[in-house]
């Protein structure tokens, strides 16, 4: 199966939610007006989309249909189509993983699926003939350690960890000591995701900066934060509280392939300028892949 086939599959819940409600208000409707406008608001709403980034749309889509002069029913699907793939089309969803090495610190809270993201990134980067050193610096969890141990040997990289409770800038700095002697294309490093206490995050994720900008200050460097698609509007608010302990690059979203709430990655976008890099939508070790707004869009709409 091709990725825009198990994009569609993944993506099926979502598909759903969204396209047969936007079906549903174009069949009761014979012109394109105000109230078919209200009404598409309203569905973009009810698919996680938000309400500021739904406004948003349907004011562009309102403009462009004036402007257009649209007056049927696909052109509109079409032009709603457009203005969301402008939104989702911010920034180029490539990793930036220029030098080598690069460093790429993904961040998130626990249970979004970081370990497995982590696992999977590797994976991708792995078959496209690359290095990978992954650190294990959520020394607080025993079972993270654990878990990144399985997905670094199936995805055939090489952990650095050290006992529980370590300090995880300590870690950090083995795993770049590590990544520079075997000559490694890129180190992944995990971190812990505790957003209840943000204070000591912020602090911890600091310290772990510190070490990256000293021993690696001119490498590449990519912020990953890894969010759980089915929390739908909560993945929005944690993008904000993630935005003030750290400088985040780019977002990884997870289990697209078991919600309905898919809409919300066009919001998160939206309200935070921070492209989406990778999508995952299932379980396997290459159901994670590059972003790509268009195929995105053709799979929910």
């Amino acid at each position: 199966m091709g990725f825009f086939d198990k994009l569609k599959q993944g993506l099926g819940k979502t598909k759903s939610s969204i396209d047969e409600k936007i079906n549903d208000v174009f069949s009761n409707f014979r012109k394109v007006d105000e109230e078919l406008l209200e009404e598409l608001e309203e569905v973009l709403v009810m698919s996680d989309i938000g309400v500021e980034t739904s406004v948003k749309i349907i004011d562009e889509l309102r403009t462009k249909i004036k402007k257009e002069k649209i007056q049927d029913e696909e052109n509109v699907k079409i032009a709603l189509k457009e203005i969301m793939k402008n939104i989702l089309e911010i920034a180029d969803p490539s990793l930036n993983i220029e030098t080598k090495p690069s460093v790429i610190l993904v961040v998130g809270v626990n249970g979004v699926g970081k370990t497995t993201s982590i696992g999977k990134i590797a994976n991708n980067l792995v078959k496209q003939g690359k290095k990978v050193v992954i650190a294990a610096a959520d020394t607080f969890r025993a079972a993270a350690v654990e878990q990144l141990e399985i997905w670094a040997e199936r995805s055939k990289s090489i952990i650095v960890k050290k006992e529980e409770g370590s300090d995880p800038a300590s870690v950090v700095f083995e795993a770049i000591q590590k990544t520079k002697e075997l000559n490694a294309d890129v180190l992944i490093i995990d971190t812990a995701g505790r957003l209840h206490n943000k204070k000591y995050l912020m602090d911890e994720l600091f310290k772990i900066r510190k070490v990256i900008e000293k021993e690696m200050e001119n490498a590449s460097k990519e912020t990953l934060l890894v969010l759980d698609a089915e929390t739908g509007q909560n993945a929005i608010s944690q993008v904000k509280a993630f935005k003030e302990t750290t400088d985040i690059t780019g977002l990884v979203l997870t289990k697209l392939d078991g919600t309905a709430k898919g809409g919300v990655v066009i919001g998160i976008v939206s309200e935070n300028q921070i492209p989406v890099k990778f999508i995952g939508v299932g379980e396997q070790i290459d159901d994670m892949q590059i972003f790509n707004a268009e195929e995105f869009l053709n799979a929910i709409i």
